[in-house]
Parts: C-alpha cells; structure tokens; sequence
C-alpha cells in the first residue's frame, strides 16, 4: 500500500532453506545482470520481505513460501510451491572469490578466531574446551549457562560418509534450478543452464535425474529433445511427483509436463509465453499462468489445456481464493486494468470468468498495483485528497477502512503476517523517513493499535523497502525487530506479539571463555535480521518450527548495531541467553529436527571441513566432507523428517564440471533416541513461564546423547494461564502511560458509539484494554478488562457529513454520483433523514441502515449544486451541507478575434466553447509577449496594442481536470486596407468548411495575387472566411524592410489597393484548384471593419450579428466613399487626436500590455473542428488540447 506491501520474516528461516528446501537455483559469479542469479532478484531471496516502493504486498503462508512467489523485486523466474525453496548461489571464478564475498570485504575480521584447523583457506586452529552437559528442567528465572562458559571445539578430525558426483558437460553453464522432492523419495532433479549475459537468453540446458539420493545421476536431454532448452523447472506443492519444464520462449513456447517424478515427459505447446506459475493450495492439477502481454489463464489439467481468465492482469495481482471456509475454491482474485488506465478488484471462477459473471467486490477503482489477497483477508488502497486510505474485507464481507490512530497519517503501509486472525503491519507515518512503527489489529483487521515505534528499514538495489523484523519460527508471538534510537540501532524481542519488548542480553563470556562487560541497557546483544537463502550473503538469521528453541544468527555485543566486527550467536532456551559460536560468518545448517547443527565457513577459498555440533552449539566437532577442497557455491538439505542427508555443490576450479558431494551423517549416529534420552524444557521469559496465556513444556534431547531424533513431536504439554495485566494490550483510541495504564488518546472520545447503536439495542464498551489476539490465558482480570455489553442510550444526532464516495466535490453531468451521508453518534435505527440534491429532487429514509451502499443520483443539468441532509430523532436534529459542482467534459476551444487591427484601438476576443454549457471554467489569457498571464472567470476580454507588428493571443480554458487552449494572430498597424474578395461559384462545391481548407486555399490566393500584381508578398494577407457562398477578406499592409527602412506610406497602399482591383476587374487572378478547375477571384463589397473569425451558426444571435455587420458596414461605406480616392478600398487609420500613444519599448515584457475590461461571453452553436492533442501540463494528469487554430497564417511568407 501507498501502497500496502509485506514486511516481516519468514518464520522458517534459513532452516527451511537448508533442511527443507526442495528447490535450489546457483548461478556463476557476476551473474547479476540477468536477474536470476541475483539474489536481491530472486522471489524467495529472504524473508525481510521487500515490497516494490509504494506497492501492496504480502507474505505466504507461515513457514512456507507462497505458491508463487509474491513480487518482491520484478517478476519472479520461476514459481516456488509451498515447501520448495529457490537459493541464489554464486560459482566463484578465478581466485575463487564470490561476488557476495567480495561484497563483504570491507569488514574487518580478526586473525586467530577460526577454530578450524590451520590449512589453506581455513583459518587456524584452537584447543579443545570440553563438551558441556544439560541440566533438567530449569527453574522460572532461572538461566540455563554452560559450565564452562565457552564454546568448545574438537581439534580432531573426523570423517563423514560422502560421494561425489560431476556433471560432465556442463562445465560452461553458469546457473542451476535443483529440486528434490524428500519426503522418503529418492529423486532429485537439477537444471543446469547456460546464460548469455550479451544475448541476453539461454543458449543450452542440461536435465539430470538421480533416483538414489544424489549418488549418481542421469542426463535427460534426450527424453526432453536434445534441441529442446529449458528455462525454468517447477514442482507441483501438493504432489511433488509432478513437474512441470518451462521452454525458452525465444526459441518455442511450450511445457514438458511429468506425473513420475520426472522420469518421462510429455510436452504440450502453447500459444502464449508464460510469466510465472501459481499452483491452488490444495488442487493439484489447478494453476494461474500470467503471459508475458499481461493475460491470466486458467489450467484445470496440470496445464495439458488453457482458458484465458482476463487481460490487462496487473503482474502479481492475481491470487487464488485462500480461505478457508471458502465454498469456491476455483474462485480467482485478480486486479485488472481498464482500458483509460484505472485498477479495479475482480473475482470470478476459473473456467467462467466471462464479462456477466465477474464480480467487483469493491465499490469503484482502486490504486494501481495494490491488491493483496491473504488468508481471511483482502487488502486494496485507495487515494484521495493526496492521501492513501487503506480498507480491508474480513472473510470476504463488506471491505472497511483501516482505523489506524488519527494522526499517524501513514505514507506507506506493509502488511507483514495475517496468522491467527489478525493484521501485523508496517506503518510509516508523516514524520518518518528511514524507520516504520509497528501496528497489530483486531481480528477483522479494521482497528490497529500500536505495537513499536521506530523500526529500521532501509532500501535494497531496486528501492524496494527492507524492514527489519523476523518472526521466530515454532513460537507464536516472538519477533526479533531492530529499533532506532537517538540515530542508533538496536535489536528488541518480543514473547506477545508486539505488547511488551526488551534488550538482548549479551553473552556473559566470548569464544575463549573471557567475561564480555556488557551492562544493560547502555550495551546488550544486536542481531542483522536479513534473512538471506545465500550462504554467501552476510546477516543470517535462522530458526526452525521443529527446533523451537535455537536460533542462530549474526551480530555484535555493544552500544548498537554494526556492520563490523560480525560473530555468529546461538541461543538455545529461545532467546534468553545466548553464546558466542563462530567470530566470523557461517552458514549453519539444521539436521535431525535441530538435533544436529551444521556450520560451514563463508570463505572466498576452498574447503573441505565443515563443523557438527550435537548440543545446540555448545561444542563443535571437525568433519570433512570431501578429500579435495571444494569451492562451495551452495548446499541443500533433504526435506524430510527421517533421512540425513545434504548435498553440497561446487567446484574444484573455475573450470571444473559441477561437483555434486552428498554427504550422509546417519553414519554418525548409532541408534534412534528413545524416550529416556529427552528431558522436560520449559518456554520462559525471562523468567516468566506464562508465554502468550499459556505455560509450555517442550521435549528436548539431552546434550550428551547422541542420538537420531526422527520425526518431530512438539510440545509435550501445554497449561492455560490465569489472565493478568500483561495479557492485554491497550484497545484502538486508547495509549499507554508511564504508569501502565492505558488512557484515552487526545483525539479520541470513549463516549462516542458505533452508528449501528440504536435505542434498545446494546454495544461492547471497551474498558480501554483488549486481549492480545492467540491468547489461550482465563479467569484472573480478563472479566475486569473485557469490554462490557451495555445498552444503547438515546443520542440526538452529531458530526453529520455528506461527501462523494470517492471523495471529490465535483461529479460528471449525466452519470451516478454515489453521495456518503456519515454520522458520529445518534440513534440511527430511529432517525428520519431527508437529503435535497439541489436540482429540484429530494430523497428521505428512515434509518441510516438503508443508506450504507451510498445515495446514487444522476444530475441532467451543469452547475453548482447545494445539497443538504437534514437528520432528526425525538432528541434532535443536525443537517449537513455540500457544495457540488456539476460538469461536462469541455471538447472545444475556438478563439475568435479580428485578423488585423489598428494600433490603440480596442479589440474583442471571445473564447467560443464546445458544449457551450460546461460548468464552472477558468480562462488564462497569453498575449503579446507579456511573461504575466490574465486570469478571468469569463471568455471574453478586451484589449489594445500599443505597437505595430504581429501578436500572437493564447487562451487557456481550465475545466476540471482537463485544460485545452487555442492560439490566433493578429496584425497591428497604424493603418491598412481591406477589400472583400469573391470567387467563381465552382470554388463553395469543393469548400468542406474546414480551417486547414481555408488556411491552405488563403496561401494559393496570395500567390496568385503576387504572381498577378508583382506587389510583394509582405504587403498581402488573405483570409478565407468560415461559411458559404467562399468569401476572402484581402488586407494590404505597410511593410517596413527589417532594418528599419522605407516605409510605405498611406499613397503608396492606395498605388497597391488601386493595382489589385484593376488586375482582380480584369480576371486577372485565378488559380488552379485541382487539373481541369479554374477558379477566378473577383472584388466584392467594402467592408467597414476588419472581419472577426466566427464559425457561421444557423441561431438567431449569429444571423443578427452578421446583419449588424453588414449594416456597420454600409454606413461606414456612405460616411468615407466621398473622402476617398479609389472607391472600394476600406482605409483604417489612426486618429491622432485619440488617446495619447503609449511610448513602451518592445523589448519590455510589460509591451503593448492593454487595458481590459469583462465583456459577455458570446456562445456560437457551431465550433470549428480542431485536431487536439493530448499533453501533461505541471504534476497532474491533465487533458491539454492545444487548438491553435491560426486562420491566418498567410501573412508568413510563402
């Protein structure tokens, strides 16, 4: 959001990458440009989940990763199906440094700290400490601390049972998609790839299959078509025996579709490319393919045929229906884009999503890319009044807007978990920059209280947003989140869910069994919570649902976070206390449901040691898994529960064939643990054994049995709790105070009721607490802050309000507007409300009840409107009222002002619009040179020139949203002549009456006027007038040389005008219209006044006009015809005894500026028909049209 986008960590971890992961992609060094070897591309690239800036966004389901990957950076290269895990490795090349290695080589690392043996590459060596042995079951605030206070390491080396195997032949691919099914299956299938950075595509692939656990494997290129290349691999998520291979689309579009665990192939062609998968959660042979062209199809058979569900699919918009009461289970929510570019939330089924069947469960448009459909719930955004509102739906009901407190005013919103009936999100408010404050909400969703302010977020390599929380896997309501204080950075935990955090303690001793002097809370411990399913990338953190109390993770002990000085950290009793294990970066890997952790070394050179620890890190034992070192580019452990098995890969030089070493460690263990090796271990807090209402016993292997474990069993016993004060958090409105109390906020009034009270009727009165949602505690305080029903008191009407439902104060003339009648508090089931729309209709109801969809009503008429709301019950009455302003879409701009004018005189310009009725309208009027627009409320100015020349006049016609102009010129001179011009009637049967005809037919007349008279062409402007019979007004003009020179004067334009009319009397003048039609130009009458460019109309006022003209110009003609020496010719000269002229320089920006006065807006029924073009005028999305319809463009030479 603003988009709404998820935060958070996934609950698995790096556990879930390791040891239940099922689908592996690693890539070569420098890599990154083709985005699948990124690991900031990829989908599953870490559970500090990374929404695209301004974007919705959502996490899967918990500890596992959405059937398709959510975009968290771009589209997605392949789908991940729930329980299979994609992992961005890098081949390293050359020297064998890695491209995330080299990232990290600004980090100091201290000499002396790698208990591994001394060896190229590994580090150096450390004496052994012992092994430490657990206690039982320890004590509330009790902390479980090692007897020696150090972590011990074995200087012997021991062996593990390994086999390698080379992919022979695809030494030259540089990426590889694994996926091994577990679960008892024997079968692992690797994609290896060749990428061409330069093409920018795949040149060759290679399938191999193993059926005995990675020992050996079988090239498939010829079951598959040995010309055949293969892009992506995906797995079904609920029946892993089905694959399904993706072809390159450059070369074929096409499926290799597998029911065997790939053992045979079918393949299918398509016509369409495909985008990204998204397989049903529990249907297996149901999934959602997205095109490259923005299409959504529908698949009922694995694939085998398509259905196209919608075009115009926003990328990753496009969810099944996840809920589980859903009786539809084949329903599809998708956001789509209408054709003008708007988002709008559809649902439909998957094999009738026609135009009747779709459904639009929210009202109206919605933010582009802001849908998010998780669990019981839906997400959507909507913008106005330059603020994001968010809503949501609760179990597909009515979608309500989100209550966050009334001043957060968020910009941006991350949904991070929907578990358990209820909305962890991420919140930045107004004032916030770099951090987010974390919200919790009521089981629908609606009302959000605050959980921890200040939390630190940062920006990856695609601006995507990184919030620094992790949710601790197989403990409800702990998360870890790194918190900035005064501009520094440090690491809380929480055990409920956001109500109560605290400090990391550090360890009491480092490594070498030294005291670490770290005094809360001026220095405590502080993790980096990027989750990363890179072994190669820095700030790991990992925990597992099936080993609830271990957590690894990176860090440093001191005042704040660090990116230097980075040691690895284990804790074993769920964050309580917790040990220092490595001094520089490893993986660690968790086997045997975390009997057995894994440690393998972040190092740019090769290895061949790796280190077990059976006692949840206590002590380290020294293994080699292969006698040659090996560049590690990455590991994967089986998924399942029963076997142990991983296999490493990587290579013994850049130029070496893929090694694939499986390493089995059921060698290592002699037997199955039985009950007597488990003892009791108690969840706490510091002491406290009351974990979310609920005292937890879990079962745990004793540290000095080295046993296989198998199958996980969970917690053995789980007691409710007594509720006390701690269970609860403080209710929406509500804040807590220094002294634990939580007190109403400022803004907020506890005595204001829901509006659905009514008199009779009863409500929840909220004590000021509610109980933290997943809560299992009872009895104890929870009747006392338990919001009490009470009956529902009388109230007379207050806070009425009436606004549009999207928010706006102006709606279109003739189409629904939806008007929103609010009200604070007031008996609603028994209130009378009348509503005026301001046109002359009125509407009443009798409860508010009725009125919850909104008023819809169609106004036929422009114009502002008052509509009023009147609202009464028997104890009292309030009204509200809203000022709306109706339009119609304004199509036409015509300018219409006189060709050419004398200086100092007054000249009108009207701006003639099409509908001439459009509501209310702004004009900003360019003219000149004037750098200083006018700015009227009405289309009609008037003006004067001060000086000769050509100026040019814009006009601005603001209606709404939508601006459109139209331009004219108009020539200024002391004085000139005009003469009406007629043409053989030939000319009005080839006249569309159009502006470009007249403009093209004004230029030929001018040159043939040139051509007949030799009168240059400077001297000359036609212009065609609009209308028929055709009829031209010629004008003769003074014309001065550029340097300043020769002027004519008043007898040397009357020699012209004189010349003109003896060759027009003689048919001198014609022109050739198109082969065979000749057309003359004739003298017609005087004109008295230069000629205004209206579009004739067939009205009354138009035709009077014309007449007036006619008139004006008959006494013009008797007045002057005596005074002249060439009759006909029209003589327009300035009188000196005028106003006295203005001495202005051109140069100045304030030239020629007139003198204006408002004048009535004349309204012509036909406009002239421009060209319009579409333009972005400022920051807002605006209609432009630029009509600049220059009707006398002849005056330019020709």
């Amino acid at each position: 959001m603003g988009k709404v986008g998820a935060g958070g960590g996934s609950p698995a971890g790096l556990s879930a990458l390791f040891a239940g992961a099922g689908l592996l992609l690693f890539c070569a060094s420098g890599a990154c440009g083709g985005g699948s070897c990124c690991p900031h591309l990829h989908p599953s690239s870490g559970p500090r989940w990374a929404p695209t800036p301004g974007a919705f966004f959502h996490q899967g389901p918990r500890g596992k990763p959405p059937a398709t990957p959510p975009p968290l950076l771009g589209r997605p290269l392949f789908a991940v199906a729930p329980g299979d895990r994609a992992l961005p490795l890098e081949r390293a090349r050359g020297t064998g440094a890695s491209v995330a290695a080299a990232a990290r080589s600004g980090r100091r690392k201290r000499s002396g700290a790698d208990p591994e043996k001394a060896e190229p590459g590994e580090g150096s060596s450390r004496s052994p400490r012992g092994v430490l042995r657990d206690g039982g079951l320890p004590q509330p605030g009790t902390q479980e601390r090692d007897p020696d206070k150090a972590t011990r390491f074995r200087l012997e080396e021991l062996k593990l049972t390994s086999t390698t195997f080379a992919l022979t032949g695809d030494s030259a691919h540089n990426q590889a998609m694994v996926h091994w099914s577990g679960h008892n299956s024997s079968v692992i299938l690797i994609l290896t790839k060749l990428y061409d950075y330069n093409l920018g595509s795949i040149t060759e692939s290679s399938l191999w299959r193993s059926t005995d656990y990675g020992t050996t494997y079988e090239k498939l290129n010829d079951k598959v078509g040995l010309k055949t290349i293969l892009s992506y691999l995906y797995v079904c998520p609920t029946n892993k025996r089905k694959i399904m291979l993706l072809t390159d689309p450059e070369i074929e579009s096409s499926l290799l579709i597998s029911s065997d665990e790939g053992a045979t192939y079918q393949k299918y062609r398509l016509n369409f490319y495909i985008q990204s998968l998204l397989f049903h959660p529990k249907q297996e042979d149901w999934i959602l393919a997205y095109s490259q062209d923005q299409k959504l199809y529908s698949s009922a058979e694995f694939g085998r045929r398509w259905q196209l569900i919608q075009e115009g699919v926003v990328p990753n918009r496009f969810y099944w229906s996840m809920m589980g009461s859903n009786k539809e289970p084949d329903l599809v929510h998708l956001e789509a884009r209408t054709v003008d570019g708007h988002s709008q939330y559809l649902t439909c089924r998957m094999q009738n999503c026609t135009e009747a069947n779709r459904n639009k469960p929210f009202p109206g448009y919605i933010d582009p890319d802001s849908l998010i459909v998780q669990d019981d719930y839906v997400f959507v955004q909507l913008t106005s009044g330059g603020r994001p509102h968010y809503y949501v739906s609760y179990r597909r009901n009515a979608f309500a807007q989100m209550k966050l407190p009334k001043y957060a005013l968020p910009k941006d919103m991350h949904v991070i978990s929907t578990d358990e009936n209820q909305v962890f999100a991420a919140v930045q408010e107004w004032n916030q920059n770099d951090t987010y404050n974390l919200y919790i909400s009521d089981t629908r969703g609606v009302y959000f209280t605050l959980a921890l302010e200040n939390v630190q977020s940062s920006r990856g390599p695609e601006g995507n947003v990184m919030i620094d929380l992790y949710e601790v896997a197989g403990i409800k309501g702990m998360f870890l989140a790194n918190k900035k204080i005064d501009n520094q950075v440090k690491t809380f935990i929480t055990y409920n869910k956001g109500r109560d955090w605290r400090l990391l303690q550090a360890p009491d001793t480092d490594l070498r069994g030294d005291p670490v002097h770290c005094l809360l809370p001026y220095c405590s411990l502080h993790l980096h919570l990027k989750v990363s399913e890179n072994p190669y990338t820095s700030g790991i953190i990992a925990s597992r649902d099936t080993a609830p109390s271990i957590i690894v993770a990176s860090g440093n002990i001191g005042s704040e976070l660090s990116d230097s000085d980075i040691s690895m950290f284990v804790s074993s009793d769920a964050g309580n206390t917790w040990r220092q294990i490595f001094e520089e970066e490893h993986s660690v890997l968790y086997l045997d449901q975390g009997g057995v952790l894994v440690a393998m070394k972040h190092t740019s050179l090769p290895i061949r040691h790796l280190w077990l620890s059976f006692d949840e890190g206590r002590s380290w034992s020294k293994y080699s898994f292969t006698s040659i070192p090996l560049f590690v580019d990455g590991v994967l452990g089986e998924p399942g529960e029963e076997t142990l098995i991983m296999t490493v890969f990587g290579h013994f030089s850049h130029r070496s064939e893929w090694q694939l070493v499986k390493v089995d460690y059921k060698s290592i263990f002699d037997r199955r643990c039985a009950e007597e090796d488990y003892r009791p271990w108690q969840l706490h807090s510091q002491g406290e054994a009351c974990i979310m209402g609920a005292k937890r016993i879990y079962k745990k292997r004793k540290s000095e049995r080295k046993c296989m474990q198998g199958k996980y069993a969970g917690a053995m016993e789980s007691e409710p709790c007594v509720c006390t004060e701690a269970d609860f958090d403080c209710d929406y409105g509500y804040e807590r105070h220094s002294n634990g109390q939580c007190l109403p906020a400022f803004w907020f009034n506890p005595s204001s009721l829901s509006k659905d009270c009514s008199l009779g009727q009863s409500y929840l009165n909220s004590t000021g607490y509610r109980k933290v949602v997943s809560n299992n505690c009872t009895d104890g305080v929870r009747e006392q802050y338990t919001a009490k029903p009470q009956k529902c008191p009388g109230k007379a009407p207050r806070g009425l309000r009436i606004v549009t439902a999207d928010g706006k104060l102006t709606a279109e003339q003739g189409h629904n507007v939806t008007l929103m009648v609010q009200l604070e508090e007031g008996d609603v089931q028994r209130t009378f409300i009348q509503v005026d729309f301001g046109d002359g209709i009125a509407v009443s109801y009798v409860n508010l009840s009725s009125m919850e969809d909104g008023i819809k009503h169609v106004y036929h008429n422009v114009g502002i409107f008052r509509v009023t709301v009147q609202v009464d019950n028997s104890l009292g009455s309030d009204s509200a009222v809203l000022y709306l302003h109706v339009t119609c879409p304004l199509e036409h701009v015509h300018l219409s002002l006189p060709f050419v004018t004398t200086k100092n005189k007054e000249v009108n310009a009207t701006a003639v619009l099409w509908p001439s009725q459009v509501g209310t309208l702004t004009y900003v009027w360019w003219y000149g040179n004037n750098t200083e627009p006018l700015i009227t409320l009405e289309g009609s100015i008037s003006f004067k020139f001060t000086s000769e020349g050509m100026n040019t006049i814009t006009v601005q016609v603001s209606a709404g949203n939508a601006i459109l102009q139209d331009t004219k010129t108009i020539a200024v001179y002391e004085e000139f002549r005009s003469l009406r011009l007629s043409f053989s009637p030939n000319l009005d049967d080839y006249n569309p009456d159009i502006p470009e005809w007249r403009r093209d037919i004004s230029r030929v007349i001018k040159k043939s006027l040139v051509e007949a008279t030799g009168v240059p062409g400077p001297h000359i402007l036609v212009a065609v007038l609009p209308g028929l019979p055709t009829a031209a007004e010629l004008f003769v003009l003074p014309y001065q040389d550029p340097a300043g020179e020769h002027k004519r004067s008043a007898e040397d334009l009357e020699q012209i005008s004189e010349l003109l009319i003896h060759k027009l009397n003689q048919n001198a003048v014609h022109f050739e219209l198109k082969p065979g039609i000749q057309v003359l130009v004739h003298a017609a009458h005087l004109t008295a006044a230069p000629l205004v460019d209206l579009t004739p109309t067939h009205s009354g006022s138009a035709m009077l006009m014309l007449l007036s003209v006619v008139f004006v110009g008959l006494a013009v003609f008797v007045i002057y015809k005596f005074k002249r020496k060439i009759p006909g010719i029209n003589v327009y000269a300035q009188m000196q005894n005028e106003k006295e002229r203005e001495m202005v320089s051109r140069v100045s920006p304030t030239e020629s500026r007139p003198h204006f006065c408002q004048t009535e807006l004349r309204r012509p029924g036909q406009l002239i028909d421009e060209k319009v073009e579409s333009q972005l005028i400022g920051s807002i999305s605006i209609v432009a049209e630029n009509q600049s319809t220059k009707e006398i463009p002849t005056y330019v030479n020709v």
